[in-house]
């Protein structure tokens, strides 16, 4: 299975930025789908952005657009969000997972990074 280690959260005020790192190992993603998924506290987990295997393509939620943007390095084996002009309503636990091809995404979650934003 592939593990996944989330980084880069923390508190920021509103309208601030912050870059979240995903990195992934135990087998090379370069032919996988990459996401970003989000959970705020008492509420159901939430899928936010996901990036294509080449990074040709890109699909975000409503809320983010405009706002964040998903890259990959697949020689890396990571994949990142930038995201700026943030919102208290982005506060929540941020989890990166992959796919491979039409499949489902991962059952195994990384312990995920919290993003705090403060009004």
């Amino acid at each position: 299975q592939v593990q996944l280690v989330e980084s880069g959260g923390g508190l920021v005020q509103a309208g601030g930025s912050l870059r979240l790192s995903c990195a992934a190992s135990g087998r090379t993603v370069s032919q996988y789908a990459m996401a970003w998924f989000r959970q705020a506290l008492g509420k159901e987990r939430e899928f936010v952005v996901a990036i294509n295997w080449n990074g040709g393509a890109t699909y975000y939620t409503d809320s983010v657009k405009g706002r964040f943007t998903i890259s990959r390095d697949n020689a890396k084996n990571t994949v990142s969000l930038q995201m700026n002009s943030l919102k208290p309503e982005d506060t929540a636990v941020y989890y990166c997972n992959v796919r491979y091809r039409n499949t489902t995404w991962s059952t195994n979650w990384g312990q995920g990074t919290q993003v705090t934003v403060s009004s």
